[in-house]
């Protein structure tokens, strides 16, 4: 088994359970990531945080194998991934649940129907399907009366909630969000942060949440990676990430436009 170059345990001893190291994207003439360099670990909830077009959902997609890194290498759980074939990555994406930015729920299969997807997919038998939809139902807030619904009958929020059950279904050990907030109105966008923490705590599952949401960010995160110009340029606590010095970081929290900068600097 490869092991991650770079330092991978935090200061309780533990292993990080998501590693990318050195990863350098791009699509045609524009680099996307350069040397992108990040370890989450367990039970934590990192923050991928940056202006809309950065790259944080590319950096999110490498997780799980869906886009394929130019150069540098992914670890999920101490195994290196970014080689593998499709067949051998099925394996690898059972342990992490993806909520897509759009909840991506097959419209043409009911609620009940969506959740028992990746079920049967692993192997599990009608019966236990049968009772671990209402389960992943109640873990997200809806009742279970909602699995007989169709995609095109929910609300945003509850597409969002459908979806992130789904997602947590075969017990995954991490989950990856992206924009989970983005298209909801307040209230409904505070729920969901709420369920995101919700979920850490129930299922002490580590997670990863990419926005440019910064109340978000601020409500949902343990760590707080600021993505800029393909490059991780600040990585701290929510804390550290309120006092920050940086000023391409205080602008954006500030809601301020981010200026070119100095390279020279």
């Amino acid at each position: 088994m490869s092991v991650c170059p770079a330092p991978c345990v935090n200061a309780k001893g533990q292993n990080a359970f998501i590693c990318l190291h050195g990863i350098d994207k791009r699509f045609g003439p524009k680099v996307v990531l350069e040397g992108l360099s990040l370890h989450v670990f367990p039970g934590e909830t990192l923050v991928i945080l940056g202006a809309s077009g950065t790259g944080k959902s590319v950096a999110l997609r490498h997780i799980i194998g869906l886009t394929r890194p130019d150069k540098g290498s992914v670890y999920i759980d101490g195994e290196e991934i970014q080689d593998r074939t499709e067949l051998s990555l099925v394996e690898v994406r059972r342990k992490i649940g993806f909520l897509f930015q759009s909840g991506a729920l097959f419209d043409s299969m009911n609620v009940h129907e969506n959740i028992a997807f990746p079920l049967r997919e692993a192997g599990w038998n009608e019966a236990r399907v049968c009772e671990r939809i209402p389960e992943v139902l109640s873990l997200v807030d809806l009742d279970r009366s909602v699995a007989d619904l169709m995609p095109s009958s929910l609300s945003g929020g509850m597409r969002k909630r459908a979806a992130l059950a789904r997602a947590i279904a075969v017990r995954p050990r991490g989950i990856l969000y992206d924009e989970p907030t983005t298209g909801l109105d307040p209230v409904t966008a505070n729920t969901i942060n709420a369920l995101i923490r919700s979920m850490q705590k129930r299922l002490e599952v580590t997670s990863v949440v990419v926005t440019h949401d910064i109340h978000s960010a601020f409500m949902v995160g343990d760590r707080i990676a600021f993505l800029h110009e393909g490059k991780i340029r600040f990585l701290g606590t929510v804390d550290e990430a309120r006092n920050t010095a940086d000023p391409v970081l205080s602008a954006f929290l500030g809601g301020k436009a981010l200026e070119e900068e100095d390279h020279g600097a």
